[in-house]
């Protein structure tokens, strides 16, 4: 199990690599993190780029949200459709605090236990660090079921 928040996923679809593309696309707001308005002329399920075979995706968020999934995937056509292959990250900087604060509490287990000799305190601050991580896993897990549905709408899209 990786330390970090991750999952991976393949989905096989009967729409051609163009297709899943297109519907792609459409549910997607080119980002350009420099621009910064509001004024969309259609909802948009998602930000981020789409190239010829890959993308980079999040869901569009009206709040700050620490646990919402980077999502990077790739398509390949197949004789009779197409594969993608999808994973599920934490951006950059969440996984960063996540790795911080874990470190914190752990040095601070090892402080309170061996340094300072209380281990009520080092007992603490190892159920807050494994509260704090848990937490973590449980809300982006929750995150990845709305990008999972969404995904799964969006190839069920086209279909008969």
């Amino acid at each position: 199990m990786p330390f970090f928040p991750s999952q991976s996923e393949v989905l096989v679809s009967s729409l051609h690599k163009d297709e899943v593309l297109a519907n792609l696309q459409e549910v997607t707001k080119q980002v350009n993190y420099l621009d910064y308005d509001f004024k969309g002329e259609k909802p948009h399920q998602f930000n981020g780029s789409i190239t010829n075979d890959q993308f980079r995706l999040s869901l569009v968020i009206q709040k700050a949200d620490s646990f919402l999934p980077l999502i990077k995937g790739r398509v390949e056509e197949t004789p009779k459709g197409s594969i993608l292959f999808l994973t599920y990250r934490l951006f950059p900087s969440s996984s960063f605090f996540l790795g911080f604060w874990s470190f914190v509490c752990l040095a601070l287990v090892f402080f309170f236990f061996f340094a300072a000799e209380k281990p009520l305190y080092a007992a603490g601050s190892l159920v807050f660090g494994l509260f704090n991580y848990s937490f973590a896993w449980l809300h982006f897990k929750r995150k990845i079921k709305i990008s999972q549905d969404i995904f799964h709408r969006l190839l069920d899209k086209n279909q008969t």
